[in-house]
């Protein structure tokens, strides 16, 4: 059976990647507005209204609009902006990361794709709140760095343009970024992470870290403990992996990173076992955007669920 596709935004970063994973697929059967009618909002409407599956890769407000333009009752849509996110009318597009979402998924007309940072984040935090391994009340934060794609075509000429000399960009410094409430919500935590996001002199690629401070954490496992949670959560992923082999010395990310839809769970700890570093490694377009639309597409579809993706 084909489906028929419509990729609102298919000519930005997200929307060009998630086209690059269905070429050559025959399941779908994409519509493609020429350049004359991209934003003419009749065309817009007609595609997305004939489309069996819509993706979404535009800003929030543009997503809301183009949502609210579906007047029929059958178009299933997979939105990539953070319009939806905490949203309880749509299912969150994470399907690896708590019992029973793959199957919400399945399921849903609607579905929210995941932020780039929260899926490291909750990759590996959520799983260990729910087992109670970690507290929920615990006030959590999270460093980390991204490449500079994921800040879309103004960013990306920032570090490649004539001039450019950005080395490391430290940003969200108002403590107020959206991809907060995203990590509290699905963690189903008490106080909102303190979020330490930058951006470096990569394309692409991504490292999440949540330091854990194990001694002074009320009723907290141990490293071991943790580590093989996380194992036992994800056993038989195809996209997520937990490390449980020796510790490496260093992990890297390097400016021409490979592209990828995994996601890499490490957790490492100090010799005393009083302090853990859990570290989320991933591709910020891929398990961290156009990868994460595919697979919720493909699990809509009732399709092998990495079909088109890259292991």
């Amino acid at each position: 059976m084909t489906h028929t596709l419509f990729i609102d935004g298919a000519v930005g970063t997200t929307g060009l990647e998630i086209a690059g994973r269905l070429a050559g697929r025959s399941e779908f059967e994409q519509i493609v507005l020429q350049e004359e009618k991209r934003k003419d909002a009749v065309a817009r409407r007609e595609a997305l209204n004939d489309a069996d599956f819509v993706i979404l890769c535009l800003p929030d407000d543009a997503a809301k609009e183009a949502v609210a333009m579906i007047t029929n009752d059958r178009t299933r849509v997979i939105d990539a902006s953070t319009a939806f996110r905490v949203d309880p009318d749509w299912a969150y597009g994470f399907a690896e990361f708590r019992k029973g979402q793959r199957e919400a998924i399945a399921a849903a007309r609607f579905v929210s794709n995941p932020g780039c940072y929260p899926t490291g984040f909750l990759g590996l935090v959520a799983p260990l709140v729910a087992a109670g391994l970690i507290p929920a009340d615990w006030p959590y934060t999270v460093n980390a760095v991204s490449g500079y794609s994921g800040g879309g075509k103004a960013l990306i000429e920032r570090f490649e343009g004539e001039g450019g000399d950005i080395g490391f960009r430290s940003y969200g410094l108002d403590l107020n970024h959206k991809h907060v409430p995203e990590m509290q919500q699905h963690a189903a935590l008490a106080h909102s992470p303190i979020f330490a996001p930058a951006v470096v002199q990569a394309f692409r690629g991504m490292l999440v870290e949540v330091p854990l401070p194990l001694a002074a954490m009320p009723g907290a496992a141990s490293a071991a403990e943790l580590r093989a949670a996380l194992a036992a959560h994800y056993a038989g992923s195809p996209l997520v992996t937990v490390h449980t082999e020796a510790a490496p010395s260093e992990l890297l990310l390097r400016k021409a990173e490979s592209p990828s839809d995994r996601l890499d769970l490490h957790v490492f700890a100090s010799s005393k076992g009083d302090q853990v570093r859990l570290v989320a490694m991933l591709d910020n377009l891929g398990k961290g955007a156009s990868g994460a639309a595919v697979q919720n597409l493909n699990i809509m579809a009732g399709l092998d669920e990495v079909s088109g993706l890259r292991l």
